[in-house]
């Protein structure tokens, strides 16, 4: 029974340990709503310290809540888990807090003894998204005030390629961005895919309008939704009134980058804003009428994300309208020194140098390496050697980062400097020597027999003893 006793306190304990080393607020409650656990975390997030909560009911704890507002208690009620609820809130000490929480009912045999709520704190991440809505806004007015430009600074001009595929991508994608038809790109990371979205913008008659960017996989599901859609004061704690991205877009084109990053469950909700083209902001029941081109992106190939329900196949098939795959920089063997030659003309122009290229040797480890990070990849290796680079110089490969040196098509390896490596002549000596040794040994000592057992003349073996 002592043994028990121990094993359970150790277990405890050990939980207690692992609870207060989480990075997400942690707050548990008993069956009748008092704290039994509340971490540094959560009370940070609410400024408050752990002993102003644990122990303590939490209605006393928290003044502001009710017995309808606290999710705890309404999960205790009810036993029904509450899952991703967004929540803002100021807390005690003045700062703005918003969280996305879960909470979950704590069963023991069929009886509900309790409730555990998780908070991620998402406010950094909503107040940078807020910033850059607002700027999106702000820009929107001045544009029609002052006629600037929106934020788009690519043209097809500036898209780089001696590749023949990609020109001809290049040319579809210029005729497709004359219409307003959804267009859809897959290409890996580094790929160029927003260079190309930028370009469409500009060559469109929307060129004059909004073109606003969102990143899907940037902010979570809970306030994505918002972003895109907008929000109405009171519609959760803490909201105000605020205009989503599909707004701030009218008139122009709206890009949703990694859009396989999307919950489903938002997709649908997207998917009736793309056809009934009108938007309503969340807590909010009036429609608003949207003129917007998508454009959208994903980094995985759209029949793989379909087959693992990263994406909805109806979404898909809306926005699938005009598809363009961009090839990755493996396979355009051609616009690797064609690009090559323009970084080191584009870096010596920024950087003020005067770096001629680079070395037959370097242009060999360049093109064999696989670029798994394509253009971005390659243009950054490059400013990696135009650092070290001396004016008039050629760059060798010691300038190279050492992933390129080192890198095997047929899987990682290691580049052994070539002053480890012996000569031929210096590694036959020393084999030589080892042989000459264990027969030696083996005679104990006898010149003759020894050269017998290695079959040269006695005199041979005096002779190679002697130089040894």
């Amino acid at each position: 029974m002592i043994f028990l006793i121990s094993k359970s306190l150790e277990t405890a304990e050990t939980l207690n340990a692992i609870l207060k080393a989480i990075d997400e607020g942690i707050h548990v409650v008993d069956a009748d709503g008092i704290t039994i656990f509340y971490n540094s975390v959560a009370a940070s997030l609410d400024g408050l310290t752990t002993d102003e909560v644990h122990h303590h009911h939490v209605l006393d704890a928290f003044p502001s809540l009710t017995k309808e507002t606290s999710t705890l208690l309404k999960v205790i009620e009810t036993g029904k888990p509450i899952y991703n609820e967004h929540q803002s809130y100021t807390n005690r000490k003045g700062k703005q807090i918003d969280t996305v929480n879960s909470t979950l009912p704590i069963w023991l045999n069929e009886e509900l003894i309790g409730a555990v709520e998780v908070a991620k704190d998402f406010s950094k991440i909503k107040v940078l998204s807020e910033q850059l809505i607002d700027l999106q806004k702000k820009m929107k007015v001045k544009k029609k005030t002052n006629k600037e430009q929106p934020f788009a600074a690519y043209h097809f001009t500036d898209i780089i390629t001696d590749d023949s595929e990609l020109k001809e991508i290049k040319c579809q994608c210029n005729q497709a961005s004359q219409t307003n038809s959804p267009i859809m790109l897959y290409g890996e990371t580094g790929t160029g895919k927003e260079m190309f979205v930028q370009a469409i913008h500009n060559s469109s008659r929307r060129a004059s309008n909004p073109f606003v960017v969102q990143n899907c996989a940037a902010i979570p599901g809970p306030l994505l939704e918002g972003i895109l859609f907008g929000t109405t004061k009171g519609s959760f704690t803490g909201a105000i009134d605020r205009p989503g991205v599909f707004e701030l877009a009218d008139g122009g084109t709206l890009f949703l980058d990694e859009l396989n990053s999307m919950p489903v469950e938002l997709q649908a909700k997207l998917l009736r804003v793309v056809q009934e083209g009108v938007v309503e902001r969340i807590g909010s029941h009036v429609s608003r009428s949207v003129d917007v081109r998508i454009i959208s992106a994903l980094n995985e190939r759209p029949d793989v994300c379909m087959e693992t329900g990263k994406l909805r196949r109806d979404l898909f098939y809306r926005l699938n309208v005009v598809y363009f795959e961009l090839p990755p920089l493996r396979e355009r063997k051609r616009d690797i020194a064609f690009l090559v030659k323009h970084f080191v003309d584009y870096f010596n122009h920024t950087f003020g140098k005067k770096v001629r290229g680079f070395t037959s040797e370097a242009e060999s480890f360049i093109h064999h390496y696989s670029w798994p990070g394509n253009v971005r990849e390659l243009k950054h290796a490059i400013e990696h050697c135009m650092n070290f680079a001396e004016d008039y110089s050629l760059i060798d490969s010691s300038l190279l980062p050492k992933h390129i040196t080192n890198y095997d098509e047929n899987g990682p390896t290691v580049k052994k400097e070539l002053s480890n490596i012996p000569s031929l002549r210096q590694a036959l000596g020393v084999y030589e020597k080892q042989i000459i040794e264990m027969a030696l040994q083996h005679t104990s000592g006898n010149i003759l027999q020894a050269a017998k057992i290695l079959g040269v003349p006695r005199q041979t073996l005096q002779y190679k003893i002697k130089q040894k």
